[in-house]
């Protein structure tokens, strides 16, 4: 059984639809550790060594986080750029996050239509989640299609509950290693493999 660590930021989470209810399926996951890093750091003051612990303890690490200007919110940013030292997740020595994979979990307030090469957006969400992408290669990381909900704004309470209902069941495939490797080499997004 893999262990799973979200590292959740959003620093407005009262007035998140979308976000709060998927915490909730989250942390109905056995096997998943729930980090909430504006709830943990307000002050933004990290213990670095504790937080790397952390990482030292799960198999898989997932950010969630809602999209804010194309890429995540400020406490995330500091988190990375404290936590994912040199020598300690990449460099000579900086073996200890190889293997281990990462996933990002994001809300957006535009639709799926709009985040294209076309669209108004001008990239893909993948083309826009590159930075990620490349942590995690830095970190010897394997890299996971993202779990991705458009339009947060307009989703009714059924579609809320329905990606949360998915998003349990992807947190479980994972933790129970159900997804086959080329099923998620070849997808866009986690969901669609639900």
């Amino acid at each position: 059984m893999n262990k799973i660590l979200i590292i959740f930021a959003h620093p407005a989470i009262q007035k998140s639809r979308i976000h709060r209810k998927l915490c909730e399926s989250a942390r109905e996951v056995e096997g998943v550790t729930f980090h909430d890093l504006y709830s943990q750091y307000p002050d933004f003051f990290i213990p670095v060594k504790r937080e790397q612990t952390r990482l030292r303890e799960h198999d898989i690490i997932i950010f969630q986080h809602p999209l804010y200007w194309y890429s995540c919110p400020a406490l995330l940013k500091e988190w990375m750029d404290l936590v994912l030292e040199h020598n300690f997740a990449f460099g000579k020595t900086g073996t200890i996050l190889k293997g281990k994979k990462l996933m990002s979990v994001v809300s957006t307030g535009g639709s799926a239509r709009v985040y294209n090469d076309s669209g108004n957006r001008h990239h893909t969400l993948p083309q826009i989640l590159a930075p990620f992408h490349q942590t995690a290669m830095l970190c010897g990381m394997d890299y996971l299609p993202p779990f991705v909900v458009h339009g947060s704004h307009l989703l009714t309470k059924a579609d809320i509950l329905g990606f949360s209902n998915q998003y349990r069941e992807v947190l479980k495939a994972l933790r129970d290693n159900r997804f086959p490797p080329e099923e998620l080499s070849s997808a866009t997004y986690i969901n669609d493999l639900i």
